[in-house]
């Protein structure tokens, strides 16, 4: 179908994709699952610490009264200054692999979590669609209704010239009078939900709207047949996608809680020197150095190690049936799409048809009670007809544009890319760069 609501008037209109950018730009959502994914990313440089070396250095220092008595009684006392200083530097050679899957975990973990805000990000600009197609088929109903009230009006007027002339009775202008009510009503109720909807599109797109412009479906873009879409979807969505990398992360801690029941190796450096001040010690200073390789071998533990192993096994188990479950929900998602948007399309073209039939039928029932052939009451049916008609294509319209990016996002590809919006793509892997190989320092990449 071609584009929806056109838009008229002499200022530039917001297009569908310029609020989608906005959308995308300023989301709170979006950014605070951006931050979360950015905190994944301090997974891996911790857990690559385990390959690190740990170095401490120390120092103590005080004082220090000595109370001595001597064998002929005689006391002998001392204000001594002590002082130690020292460094250990730590490595782990071996530690039943726990470092190495660990770091596995951690990578999983960021992969998962970029899927879970591709899917975030996909919720956005559908929830943008939804609010831009809810202002604009608002105001057009909004503009129906008063076209409606204007013509009831007339309808009105002419009716009491026609009571004057003695051409109708009082019911003709009751009838007339009461339709003008009922669209009075359904003018307030249109106001009052495009005031709703405008409320909505300020909260989602972050500013409030202006004068809109047309919107068209973009089944372009979706694959061309439902089993390509379900397919698609099982090797595309984000949520399949990140339930899968869940199922690794949990088959992974296995092997970390298995680590825990085999052997440690560590080798321990340190270097230190200390002080006395007592002048009775043959010794007024020590200096130390040793190097001490460590082997811990785990014999009991209370089972600690074998329960976080057996628990670890059954989250597993629950990853993969997760996953499965999400894998039925995704194609439940996109026989749904699937089936709605391709009845949105015969629903828009009844309503079209139904719309162009109504305002004949109008004209052609006006004619014929200026004529005598017709009453007042099949004028105002026919007015209301029409409106109802016009009302039917507009939420057609609407539910058209919206039924077509559904099914978008139900195959995963709901996303700045796809859509070829005018703004630059979040890449979630940059700021993993910047801190998977950080050393030191707690200054964000950001400076905060």
């Amino acid at each position: 179908m071609g584009a929806m609501f056109l838009a008229c008037g002499p200022l530039r209109a917001e297009t569908l994709s310029e609020a989608m950018v906005r959308a995308y730009q300023s989301s709170p959502q979006l950014n605070a699952d951006r931050a979360r994914q950015r905190g994944t990313d301090e997974n891996l440089p911790q857990a690559l610490a385990g390959y690190r070396p740990q170095v401490v250095a120390s120092l103590s220092a005080g004082l220090q009264a000595v109370r001595n008595t001597l064998p002929d009684n005689t006391i002998q006392g001392a204000t001594l200054r002590p002082w130690t200083i020292g460094v250990t530097v730590s490595q782990v050679l071996f530690n039943g692999f726990k470092t190495a899957n660990s770091v596995r975990v951690a990578e999983l973990q960021v992969l998962s979590g970029r899927e879970a805000l591709r899917n975030t990000g996909q919720g956005v600009l559908l929830d943008a669609v939804t609010a831009y197609m809810n202002v604009l088929a608002n105001q057009a109903l909004v503009e129906a209704q008063r076209t409606n009230v204007a013509v009831l009006r007339e309808i009105q007027a002419t009716t009491r010239k026609r009571l004057d002339a003695g051409d109708v009775t009082p019911t003709d202008t009751a009838q007339a009078e009461a339709r003008l009510s009922r669209g009075l009503a359904d003018l307030n109720a249109a106001e009052v939900t495009l005031a709703i909807s405008k409320a909505t599109y300020a909260q989602v797109i972050g500013g409030p709207p202006g004068q809109l412009a047309a919107a068209a479906p973009v089944d372009r873009l979706s694959p061309v047949t439902m089993p390509v879409s379900i397919e698609t979807a099982n090797h595309e969505h984000p949520a399949v996608l990140g339930a899968g990398y869940d199922v690794d992360v949990a088959q992974t801690t296995i092997k970390v809680a298995e680590g825990s029941l085999l052997p440690t190796v560590a080798v321990q450096a340190s270097a230190s020197r200390s002080k006395q001040s007592d002048s009775t010690l043959s010794t007024f200073g020590t200096d130390q150095a040793s190097v001490l390789g460590q082997i811990n071998v785990p014999i009991y533990d209370g089972g600690t190690a074998a329960s976080q192993t057996r628990q670890a096994k059954e989250l597993a188990s629950q990853s993969r049936l997760v996953l499965e479950q999400v894998r039925n929900q995704s194609r439940t998602a996109v026989v749904t799409a699937w089936v709605s948007n391709e009845g949105t399309k015969v629903a828009l073209t009844a309503a079209e048809s139904e719309a162009r039939a109504a305002d004949v039928a109008l004209q052609g029932v006006r004619r014929e009670a200026a004529g005598g052939q017709r009453t007042t009451i099949d004028v105002l049916n026919a007015q209301q007809d029409l409106t109802s008609a016009r009302s039917r294509q507009i939420q057609a319209q609407h539910d058209r544009v919206i039924a077509s990016y559904t099914l978008l996002s139900a195959v995963g590809r709901l996303d700045v890319h796809t859509l070829n919006l005018s703004t630059p793509d979040y890449l979630p892997e940059v700021h993993y760069h910047q801190v998977r190989d950080a050393w030191h320092g707690v200054r964000t990449p950001s400076g905060q």
